[in-house]
């Protein structure tokens, strides 16, 4: 696997052109679009499929890495001991092999359906395994509320695919000693947090009491859920949080934060780290 920063392959924005219709005032015009790639992304544990998850195809070993951290497969990277991105005709396999005990853990896990890009509970046995709640987060974030602003507002800046399609999601990461630290982009909100998640737990940096977790859209449970597993202690989203991202967010003692925009935000989890 890569250490820190990207793969040659890996950072570049993944869009393709695509003919289409301009209707204007003025009439129909024929014109060119660039559009988000959207591929069947395989992943494989020790040769097994266990998902197939609609994606982007960029930053795939970080796409690897990151849904392994957040399926609760492995909690480090170092458990993963190889990791291969292998390109098809019909799709993209990211393959990786684990240590024991994470090896001996997967086998107990069944896992083998498709999750389409809004969906991040595909394929899990039962309510209980949904609602799983790991042990709290840290509590060594306090930010000030321009803090926040500042966190969101560098966003948009940094999306290249976002600018280029408008079609895709960013989940951003941001330490108040170091601002936007990285960002990833996917046509699933899950997959650009597993992205982001990824990235980090690579460099090193995971688990984290002290970033923001920036989402480009609406926070919903399995978010919630994929910060708590990596210790993130506060996200911040530009849009609304579901009830059930509210509530898990409540008892995990993560910082919820939702309609970041203009001058004002909610906040609907844990305001005391906000000073």
């Amino acid at each position: 696997m890569g250490e820190g920063g990207r793969r040659p392959d890996e950072g570049l924005s993944k869009s393709i052109a695509a003919a289409g219709v301009l209707h204007s005032p003025t009439g129909p015009i024929k014109t060119i679009w660039q559009v988000p790639e959207e591929v069947p992304i395989a992943i494989l544990f020790n040769s097994a499929p266990y998902a197939v998850m609609m994606a982007t195809p960029a930053d795939l070993e970080d796409f690897g890495v990151g849904f392994s951290l957040t399926e609760g497969l492995v909690a480090s990277a170092d458990e993963i001991t190889n990791l291969e991105i292998v390109p098809g005709d019909q799709g993209v396999e990211v393959r990786m092999w684990l240590r024991q005990p994470a090896s001996a853990a997967l086998a107990s896990r069944r896992r083998n359906l498709a999750g389409p890009t809004g969906c991040g509970l595909c394929g899990i046995d039962s309510l209980a395994e949904a609602a799983r709640t790991p042990p709290r987060v840290g509590d060594g974030l306090r930010v000030s509320a321009a803090q926040i602003h500042a966190a969101l507002a560098s966003l948009t800046p940094a999306q290249a695919l976002g600018a280029a399609t408008r079609a895709v999601h960013a989940a951003g990461w941001w330490t108040p000693a170091d601002g936007l630290v990285a960002l990833r982009e996917d046509v699933g909100r899950h997959n650009a947090v597993d992205k982001i998640t990824g990235r980090m737990l690579l460099e090193g940096k995971l688990p984290q009491s002290r970033a923001i977790l920036q989402v480009s859209g609406r926070t919903s449970f399995e978010l919630v859920q994929k910060a708590l597993l990596a210790g993130i202690p506060m996200i911040c989203a530009v849009s609304a949080p579901s009830s059930l991202a509210i509530d898990l967010a409540r008892e995990a003692g993560i910082t919820l934060c939702g309609f970041v925009r203009g001058e004002s935000f909610n906040v609907y989890a844990h305001p005391e780290r906000i000073t």
